[in-house]
């Protein structure tokens, strides 16, 4: 009887592990660029870890970077759990760069009163693109596109006219042309028509949709930083900014903050742009942040050094743990509390030196005045030269006319000069 129970246990557990424990859910309402690409690519990886068996994504963008697309379709097509993804809400849609990825999900759909398409690929300027360079991009995309739609079993033609005419459809007109697997009135709606669909995941694998419970991913700090960041324009003002602002830095030593601006801004540029990868990105920001941080030390910057190398250890933080690669990702609480320890240690640091250093200026100009100096040369009719006192040779300003060997007190420095009067 005891090892019967312990066998039905045994059965449960496993029937418990074969059911699906979650579908995650991840919404974009922005642009395609480089922080939606990290977005999902995170997402996947919370899925893995949580043991979720779908991914539902909620989509409403006008388009975007073509490169992010491009990343976005291949991870779709090597992962190892399904795509579910929706045109949502009603009103919105799937244009450009959105279309091409609803064309590689596992199961695709569309809300009533959506719409999905134009996605000939245009500059990111809005201006004209020249015939040639136009011809080999439309084709490049048609060609790539062909293959997606082909692997999904999806309506060839309406994939081709979306990138050579720009065309575009309702959800329900593009699902009677079978570019889109489900007209949906709700997502409940759409996530039951997907359950038990047999999709090929990883290119290869035969898997039946399995949905449950929700979990929501909603776009945290990383994402929100890096869209703001990533829109193809504005990183290209940020990138061309940092490079003036570190000229500016370099020809004028001193000023402090265009060297913090535009260092911190040089990175981020290249995070936007792909040039550098994300992870890698971040431990050069918090790197950054850690010189500029011994810096305040010992450059008077006024606290700008100090709070420019805060700002970069902070941003560096959000981008430093990729949890595709690790599973993991550092809470905001622990990365805030490291940022004010680094603050209240850099920046007091810098304080007590500040003031042991006037401290000194104060106790220097002490000694001058309560020694005597004798003039060893003179200018300007007596009223300007040099004296020598405590050993030094100083340079003088003073209102009475002096002649040489003239014994002077010290009244006040401004600077390396100091004034003097004559002692009678």
């Amino acid at each position: 009887m005891k090892k019967t129970l312990i066998a039905l246990f045994i059965l449960f557990m496993f029937s418990l592990q074969a059911q699906a424990t979650c579908t995650l859910a991840v919404t974009i309402n922005d642009a395609i660029t480089a922080s939606t690409s990290d977005y999902l690519a995170r997402a996947e990886s919370i899925a893995k870890d949580n043991r979720c068996e779908a991914l539902f994504v909620r989509m409403n963008t006008p388009g975007g970077s073509l490169q992010s697309t491009r990343l976005i379709v291949e991870q779709i097509l090597r992962s190892e759990i399904p795509y579910l993804c929706l045109i949502t809400p009603s009103g919105g849609g799937a244009g450009s760069a959105g279309a091409i990825i609803l064309q590689a999900c596992h199961v695709n759909g569309g809300l009533t009163a959506t719409n999905i398409g134009a996605a000939t690929p245009i500059l990111g300027t809005g201006e004209n693109t020249p015939e040639d360079l136009r011809k080999k991009i439309i084709n490049d995309t048609v060609s790539w596109m062909e293959g997606v739609t082909q692997l999904r079993g999806r309506n060839l033609d309406f994939a081709k006219e979306i990138v050579t005419e720009a065309k575009s459809l309702s959800s329900e007109a593009a699902h009677k042309a079978k570019a889109l697997d489900i007209l949906a009135q709700n997502e409940m709606d759409f996530l039951k028509q997907a359950e038990g669909r047999k999709v090929l995941v990883n290119e290869k694998k035969e898997f039946t949709v399995k949905v449950s419970e929700l979990r929501e991913f909603s776009p945290d700090l990383r994402y929100k930083v890096l869209s703001f960041v990533a829109d193809p324009e504005f990183a290209y003002l940020l990138f061309m900014g940092s490079l003036g602002l570190l000229y500016v830095e370099i020809t004028h030593p001193g000023l402090i903050a265009p060297g913090v601006i535009g260092g911190i801004g040089l990175v981020l540029s290249l995070v936007a742009f792909h040039k550098l990868d994300i992870v890698w990105g971040g431990l050069a920001l918090i790197l950054l942040g850690i010189v500029f941080l011994i810096l305040e030390i010992f450059v008077t910057s006024f606290g700008l050094l100090g709070i420019g190398g805060l700002v970069a250890v902070f941003v560096g933080s959000l981008f430093l743990f990729d949890a595709q690669a690790t599973g993991y990702t550092l809470p905001l609480s622990l990365i805030l509390s490291v940022v004010a320890v680094l603050g209240f240690f850099f920046l007091g640091i810098g304080y007590l030196a500040l003031k042991t250093i006037r401290h000194k200026s104060k106790d220097a100009d002490a000694d001058l005045a309560s020694h005597k100096g004798v003039v060893v040369a003179v200018e300007a009719l007596g009223h300007r030269g040099q004296i020598q006192i405590m050993g030094e040779t100083w340079f003088f300003v003073s209102e009475d006319s002096l002649q040489v060997n003239d014994q002077v007190q010290v009244t006040g420095r401004q600077g390396l000069t100091l004034n003097v009067k004559k002692v009678l």
